[in-house]
Formats: structure tokens, C-alpha cells, sequence
């Protein structure tokens, strides 16, 4: 158990004070043991020398005590919202580096402040595109304008699934933010995984009417992955569900996967527009979306397959096309 020592100086709420305090407390004490080793001693030297190391305290704790002040006005600051002020931290002793570590902090909540600001923006704006949708399409059937047939009820129902998967996806994103999402790993074939997920995202998506056709390539055939099937399987469909939105109507999808010393790779290809060199990191963040904005897309999928594959230990990134203007190119690795 560490003993408490005693604290003399709290109630003093100057450290500048508190300094001179030590200072002319360290005076005394060494002019009293000098007077009582040697006898009587000249008081006006000893005052002088008493008041000249408290006034040179002073003068030397001013730029000490600065940046504790000028923290304590940022503080202040951060408390009404204001993340702007920034300390001057150019000493190198204890309270410089508490300046730069202040001046750091101060930074990354500005950051978190301005991702919270845009993820409600962004949160808020996501859902009244498909609620206004789906308002306007029952206003027009209550009123008589519509009938209530298969068109209209389809209507409705995809901006219905729209507000669905935007919902799942920030519930998704929540996990990840808070650590709470867990990875279930398996060893599992690669082929019968791929199936899968193609026809689920042929539910998701009206392959019939674009016409879209899905290759698959799976090197070895019988090659096997160990991953959480899961995540991996959404992590695959989001890709797919992408590529089938921004290809051209009786385009192709492919879908490559190849197992090659102890990792899984797993290409999907899109004979669409592609995505610009500039904005290939850009769209693995949240509520990014490029130049398709009415393609009926949350901005959220890729945001959470980086974070499912970074999970994995893997990378997910945008690469080159076979060929110039050949589409989108979207490579994952896992460790297999």
C-alpha cells in the first residue's frame, strides 16, 4: 500500500505562485542552516537574496506555466464545441509533450466530431430518399391515382428492401465501430460458396432485366478456405450486387477465385464505366458513392467488406482492368 504524502501547497491555485512559494521556502532553509553553522548573517542580504530568486521564479515560470493555461482555454473551449484552438508546444520538458499530446487529442476529436457531423447528414439524407419513394407511391394508391397492382406493390417493396439493407448495414457499421463484431472461421469449399452467393445476388438484383450473365473460375476446383463464411459470403454479394448496378445492360460479371500459397484471391470484374484512379480509395469509405448516386446504393457496402476483410487479416482494393476501359476490377485477399 504506497503512503500518501502530504500536499501543503493545494489550496494555492497559482502554479506561478507555488513556485516562488518553493523557491523562497528552499531560501530559508538553506539561510537558516547557514546561520545556524555560522552564526549571525546580514538581513539585508539575506531578504535581498530571498526576494530576487522569488521575482526570477516568476519571470522563469511565465513560459512554463503558459501552455497549462492555454490548455485549460482549449478545454474550455472543446466543451462548447470548439475544436480549433491548439496550444503552442515548443519545450521539450514534461509540459511540452503534454502540449503536443493536447494539441493531438484536440485533432482527433475534431475529426470524430466532423464523421459525426457527416454520418447523420449522410444517415438522415439515405433515408428520406426511400421513404419519400414509398410515401408517394401509397399517397397515389390511397388516393386513386395507382391501383395496387404487381407494378406499383414491386415499387414499393424495393425501396422497402432499400431502407432494409441500409438499416442492417448501420447496424453493421455500429458493431465494427464498438469491436463487437466477431469472425465464426471455418474450413469451407471455395466453389459451392461462390454459387451461393451468385444467386443470392441474383434475388437482389433484377439480373433478367439487365440481362447479366455470371462466369465463374475457381482455381483449383476444389480449393478450400479457411474464413467465416458469413461475412464472407456478404462481403461477396455487395461486390456482385455492385457490379451487376453499374455494368451495361447483357454484360457479364466475372467472378475469379484462386488459391495460391496459403491465401485465397478473389477478383470480381464489371464490364461497366469503371472507377477512376482518383477515386479508388475513396470508395471503400462510408456514404461514397462517386458519380452513380441514383444507382439505388446505400455508400456502405464497401466500407464494410474493407472492414469484414481487414478483419480477416486480408486487403481489399480496386486494381487495374485486364485491359484499358475494361471495367471495374475489385480484388480480395484472405489468408486461407
Amino acid at each position: 500500500m504506497s503512503v500518501s504524502l502530504p500536499r501543503p501547497l493545494d489550496p494555492v491555485r497559482s502554479i506561478k505562485l507555488k513556485l516562488g512559494i518553493l523557491v523562497m521556502a528552499a531560501e530559508i532553509a538553506g539561510l537558516m542552516f547557514f546561520w545556524w553553522q555560522i552564526g549571525w548573517l546580514p538581513p539585508r542580504t539575506s531578504i535581498a537574496a530571498i526576494a530576487i530568486a522569488l521575482v526570477l521564479s516568476q519571470v522563469l515560470a511565465h513560459g512554463m506555466t503558459r501552455p497549462l493555461r492555454e490548455m485549460t482555454a482549449a478545454a474550455r473551449a472543446m466543451a462548447t464545441g470548439d475544436y480549433t484552438r491548439r496550444v503552442r508546444a515548443t519545450a521539450r520538458d514534461e509540459v511540452g509533450e503534454l502540449a503536443a499530446a493536447f494539441n493531438q487529442m484536440a485533432a482527433d476529436l475534431a475529426a470524430a466530431d466532423q464523421q459525426r457531423r457527416e454520418l447523420v447528414a449522410n444517415v438522415s439524407h439515405e433515408l428520406r430518399t426511400p421513404i419519400a419513394a414509398l410515401r408517394a407511391v401509397l399517397e397515389n394508391v390511397v388516393d386513386g391515382v395507382t391501383q395496387p397492382d404487381s407494378t406499383t406493390l414491386q415499387t414499393a417493396l424495393t425501396q422497402t428492401e432499400r431502407l432494409s439493407r441500409l438499416v442492417a448495414e448501420l447496424l453493421d457499421l455500429s458493431r465494427l465501430d464498438a469491436g463487437a463484431l466477431t469472425l465464426h472461421r471455418d474450413h469451407f469449399p471455395v466453389a459451392p460458396l461462390l454459387a451461393e452467393v451468385i444467386a443470392e445476388a441474383e434475388v437482389a438484383v433484377d439480373v433478367a432485366d439487365r440481362q447479366v450473365e455470371f462466369a465463374v473460375t475457381v482455381s483449383p476446383p476444389d480449393a478450400v478456405t479457411y474464413a467465416d463464411r458469413g461475412r464472407l459470403s456478404q462481403v461477396l454479394v455487395n461486390l456482385l450486387d455492385n457490379a451487376v448496378r453499374h455494368g451495361p445492360t447483357g454484360g457479364v460479371v466475372r467472378l475469379i477465385a484462386t488459391a495460391h500459397n496459403g491465401s485465397l484471391t478473389i477478383e470480381v470484374h464489371d464490364e461497366g464505366p469503371g472507377i477512376a484512379i482518383a477515386d479508388r480509395v475513396r470508395v471503400f469509405e462510408r456514404f461514397t458513392r462517386g458519380h452513380r448516386a441514383a444507382d439505388g446504393g446505400t455508400g456502405l457496402g464497401l466500407a464494410i467488406a474493407r472492414w469484414v476483410v481487414d478483419l480477416h487479416g486480408g486487403t481489399i482494393a480496386v486494381v487495374d482492368p485486364p485491359r484499358p476501359a475494361a471495367g471495374c476490377r475489385i480484388r480480395l485477399t484472405i489468408p486461407a
